[in-house]
């Protein structure tokens, strides 16, 4: 609104002898207020609403106030969300009668405007005078939830009331139809949107927003077991995709001694297994023997020791000839370390934070099963080269507030996670970051400061086949193969065995299976980061992997969700030295003969042209690691040449400027054009062919 505007809106109100009565007549007579948007009737009223702020005696009471209150009252109802705060303070409507209030939004309900008189509650705040389940019901009708959780936001009896009435909608005994029928004219009724299904997504959404105690909707919690048990049941018997102690172990924990759940879990055992297998799980969930059909409960009075050796047995032979399909950890069963104490985590830190280091990350939680509640990290996996650490963060952590020093594992993984001489590889972060912040809420801002983290899951998508020693043929076999177990497949040849990602990783001790799916998930992530570093071609990946994997620099803002907050690499072929800084002069001349480079092993052409142009170059071989690079640039002085994501370990090894990243799409001429221009590197025809023997 124009300067102008306004000052003629404040001299027009000083003119008159009732501005409130004068605004009431101009809304009355004008319906251009109606609309969306900043109308010439919004700009009035916002004024006199500021205009009477600077003039406290303008206010009216009495009689002629409560006059002004029953006319806007009427228009309330028509006026659009952005009139409504100025036209209820400007009348003091909080000041006005409660039981007229009320009466007022009774009559909007009766006329079916349900939406408007619930808006006026709330801004009026009467709610706690009106019925909640009448005033919601209309609502969640009209697929107006959001409405719903505002209504109740402020107050937690209704909160409550509202939960366990559609707790008992949720019941499978009730008729739904019941509350429906009296709404059957009901504008924009949206019946798909009314059924239990929606009702207890709505329930769980309620109940974590509010942190309310899940046990006050036991019909929701219960049917949400039920489906963790069809599910559990699935994964089992017909996927074939969980082992039987880990299935076990859901089972248990999910049914409980909750009759009605047993009761269920019969009934399934009974459709998935034989009349032993079913006595023998019935047996280890402690179902009490008169819920046992009478095949079942006869089985398990001839059940005994023998018989859980046997399926033990059985199950260690199928599981040692499914072994060979998978993607088998390279190092021994001793490299991988539980730690559950500090002293054991501080040498696992040293040897962590390193510079140079390049570290997997992975995480394990308890599944949820869709039950309230973000999932807490039960366990922190950091893969190094030639060992694994799983760390039990439950009891480091309580090992930590025990002794007063809570910060102590959070200052840690900020460490790691903000050190950009450390590469951190995962997959899929964002989930395993907001899991981390769950568990320990100091970790909350650690994205921001995050740097040198590279995750894989940005290179799922383009990777294309399967290792280059495997047969094309064998592309399809696969299919269910999926994330990281398929990329794992197309890049190492094998998938990981996901048989055990579902567990209970909360349950202390782990099984041996638990521990080695926690390496090989974290471990494997050093292996595909090589090996595409090393042949990204063959999987027809560009040859500038920083680009890909770490992201490229952009203008834009970054996303709120965006969780690689490290510095973003410079485009190929340019040096990375930090922030930007003023141009500087270029670098003084040199020949040839002084310049001394030593090239990754994935620019063995481009070392052997500049060797021939005269540059003293060293070569690392094809089995040599990357690092070895940095190690002979720091003992004999010489720059790095090296492409894609080595650069963002090489760089931070050595001194600024002493690190170059190469375009590998580009011939080794033009490569070699690109290093000599940016090092003012003169060549001269004696130059040519000067090292050659």
């Amino acid at each position: 609104v124009s300067r102008q505007l306004k000052e003629e809106i404040r001299r027009g109100f000083a003119r008159l002898e009732d501005p409130l009565a004068g605004l009431l007549a101009m809304l009355e007579n004008s319906s251009d207020w109606k609309g969306k948007g900043h109308s010439l009737g919004y700009c009035i009223t916002t004024e006199l609403q500021l205009w009477i702020k600077a003039h406290p005696a303008v206010p009216q009471s009495g009689t002629k106030l409560k006059k002004l209150q029953a006319r806007v009252l009427g228009m309330l109802s028509q006026s659009p969300a952005n009139l409504l705060d100025p036209l209820i303070s400007i009348y003091q409507l909080h000041t006005a009668d409660r039981n007229y209030l009320l009466e007022h939004v009774s009559h909007l309900y009766l006329q079916g405007n349900y939406k408007e008189a619930a808006i006026l509650s709330i801004k009026l705040k009467l709610q706690p005078d009106q019925d909640v389940e009448k005033m919601c019901t209309p609502l969640l009708l009209q697929d107006k939830a959001n409405l719903v959780e505002d209504y109740v936001a402020e107050y937690p009896e209704l909160q409550r009331k509202l939960l366990q009435t559609l707790d008992t909608w949720c019941d499978p005994s009730f008729n739904i139809r019941d509350i429906t029928r009296p709404y059957q004219g009901l504008s924009r009724y949206k019946p798909e949107k009314f059924n239990r299904r929606v009702l207890s997504k709505l329930v769980f959404r309620l109940l974590e927003r509010f942190s309310v105690d899940p046990a006050l909707c036991p019909n929701v919690i219960n049917q949400r077991h039920l489906r963790t048990l069809n599910y559990l049941f699935y994964k089992r018997f017909v996927e074939k995709t969980m082992t039987e102690e880990n299935w076990g172990d859901h089972i248990q924990s999910t049914v409980g001694e909750n009759r009605w759940l047993q009761g269920h879990l019969v009934q399934l055992l009974l459709r998935h297994c034989d009349a032993r297998g079913a006595a023998r799980w019935a047996r280890h969930c402690q179902v009490p023997p008169e819920m046992l059909p009478r095949a079942i409960a006869e089985e398990l009075q001839k059940l005994h020791i023998q018989d859980r050796v046997e399926e033990v047995t059985k199950a260690d032979n199928y599981e040692s000839s499914k072994k060979k399909d998978y993607y088998q950890l390279p190092i021994p069963r001793e490299n991988i370390h539980f730690l559950q104490t500090w002293e054991e985590t501080l040498q696992c830190w040293e040897k962590v934070l390193q510079p140079g280091q390049v570290v997997g990350v992975d995480m394990e939680w308890k599944p949820s099963f869709g039950m309230v509640g973000k999932p807490r990290v039960a366990l922190l996996q950091l893969a190094l080269k030639d060992e694994v650490f799983l760390l039990d963060l439950p009891r480091l952590l309580e090992q930590a507030e025990a002794e007063g020093e809570k910060e102590k594992l959070p200052h840690f993984i900020q460490m790691l996670y903000s050190d950009a001489a450390i590469t951190k590889l995962g997959y899929g972060m964002s989930g395993d970051l907001s899991s981390l912040v769950a568990t320990c809420s100091a970790l909350k801002d650690m994205e921001k400061q995050m740097q040198g983290v590279v995750d894989l899951l940005a290179v799922d998508k383009q990777v294309d086949g399967l290792s280059p020693e495997h047969n094309r043929e064998e592309k399809g076999v696969r299919q269910l193969e999926k994330g990281l177990s398929l990329l794992v497949q197309h890049v190492l040849g094998k998938p990981l065995d996901k048989r055990e990602q579902l567990s209970n990783w909360e349950k202390r001790p782990l099984r041996e299976e638990q521990i080695l799916y926690a390496a090989s998930d974290a471990f494997c992530l050093l292996e595909i980061y090589e090996r595409l570093c090393k042949d990204p071609e063959s999987f027809a990946l560009g040859s500038d992997l920083t680009e890909i994997l770490v992201g490229k620099q952009s203008k834009k803002p970054r996303a709120k969700k965006q969780l690689n907050k490290q510095e973003a690499p410079s485009p190929s072929g340019q040096e990375c030295q930090g922030p930007r800084t003023e141009p500087s002069c270029p670098p003084a001349p040199i020949s040839p003969q002084q310049f001394s480079v030593v090239c990754d092993n994935m620019l063995q052409g481009l070392g052997r042209y500049l060797r021939c142009l005269g540059v003293d170059v060293r070569l690392l071989d094809n089995e040599d690691d990357h690092r070895k690079a940095a190690e002979i640039a720091r003992q004999e002085g010489r720059v790095i040449l090296t492409s894609g994501l080595p650069y963002q370990t090489l760089r931070s090894q050595v001194g600024e400027g002493r690190c170059f990243s190469v375009n590998c799409s580009e011939k080794a001429r033009e490569q070699a054009l690109q290093v000599l221009k940016h090092f003012n590197v003169q060549v001269s025809l004696s130059d040519i062919f000067s090292r050659c023997q």
